[in-house]
């Protein structure tokens, strides 16, 4: 359904809007995210209740546009939120003007679907949309953007000190270095389509709820809409006892760049303290580097010290970037 404000009306893009949004991105960010577009609209229409995808019109030409897409799980949170990663105005529309109208539609939008919560992230020195934002009700959010390049990890990960990290388990090795299985010892292989019950069982096994639709949304996300598979499975035995998913995107939040994107990561209780967290991180990071994806990153809760001292010794550390919310 259209809303009319004023001389505009705010309706749904469709698949005949797309090059009108890579024209409005390319003229501000001064490059072409064509490949991350064509993508998020077509994963839009074909799963709208996990999308918002609204366009600003002025009689028949796009003014602005905004992407949004529901948060169910990632980077180990409970809940359903929604991430504004993608938004647009012609510059000869002014951003608070469009841009408003574009915000105030993807908010109605997502209260209908029951959502609460808005995030995004904007880089610290981007200062007209972070004004932007700041106007619109953001403040900063209770987590840290965690990034590294995809060098690879020389050194050891140590084992979380409080043995207890929930549906977000990042295994490392045993300070007995005899019995710890170095990545070379670990048999780690790309993620396949049936390996997704196995994965909700070991992440059920710690955090105690079988997320199956998130894991089943993240799956077919990850190995049919990245257009590059990175996620992998930990084995022993010809067994399924960890797991890596991870993305590649290009665009999301604004970057002109590839970058992966770790949403979950956990080992089978019974195989902890193997080294099986190590493995998959190291494997996951020679993979990307040979794809020439030049970094990664995560994100976790400020005050988790486990899991931030996890992703220190990985060699991670804090992005330029700043992570919002806004309480809707």
């Amino acid at each position: 359904m259209s809303d009319m404000l004023g001389n505009s009306t705010v309706k749904p893009l469709s698949p005949d809007d797309l090059e009108a949004v890579i024209a409005i991105d390319m003229a501000t960010s001064g490059s072409s995210r064509r490949g991350y577009f064509e993508k998020r609209l077509t994963a839009a229409i074909a799963n709208p209740k996990d999308y918002v995808f609204v366009g600003v019109f002025e009689k028949d030409a796009l003014a602005g546009f905004a992407f949004a897409k529901l948060v169910k799980g990632e980077f180990g949170k409970s809940g359903a939120s929604a991430a504004l990663d993608a938004i647009g105005v012609d510059p000869d529309h002014g951003l608070q003007g469009c841009g408003q109208k574009l915000l105030n539609e993807v908010e109605r939008v997502l209260r209908n679907k029951g959502v609460t919560t808005l995030t995004s992230q904007i880089n610290w020195d981007q200062w007209p949309v972070l004004s932007f934002f700041a106007h619109s009700g953001f403040r900063m959010a209770p987590t840290i953007v965690l990034t590294r390049s995809t060098r690879e990890m020389a050194q050891t990960l140590e084992e979380d000190p409080t043995g207890d990290i929930q549906e977000l388990d990042y295994s490392s090795p045993d300070s007995d270095a005899e019995n710890a299985l170095s990545h070379e010892r670990v048999p780690v292989r790309s993620m396949k389509e049936t390996d997704l019950a196995k994965i909700i069982a070991i992440d059920a096994e710690s955090s105690g709820v079988a997320r199956t639709e998130y894991y089943t949304r993240k799956q077919d996300e990850n190995l049919n809409q990245s257009g590059v598979r990175v996620s992998l499975v930990a084995e022993q035995d010809g067994f399924p006892v960890g797991f890596v998913m991870a993305r590649v995107e290009f665009g999301e939040f604004g970057r002109t760049s590839a970058e992966a994107v770790i949403d979950s990561i956990g080992v089978d209780p019974g195989f902890q303290n193997q080294g099986i967290g190590q493995s998959l991180m190291a494997k996951l990071l020679i993979n990307l580097n040979v794809l020439q994806v030049e970094t990664v990153r995560t994100e976790v809760d400020w005050d988790d010290a486990s899991l931030i001292g996890y992703f220190s010794a990985a060699g991670f550390s804090h992005a330029q970037r700043i992570a919002l919310s806004k309480s809707l």
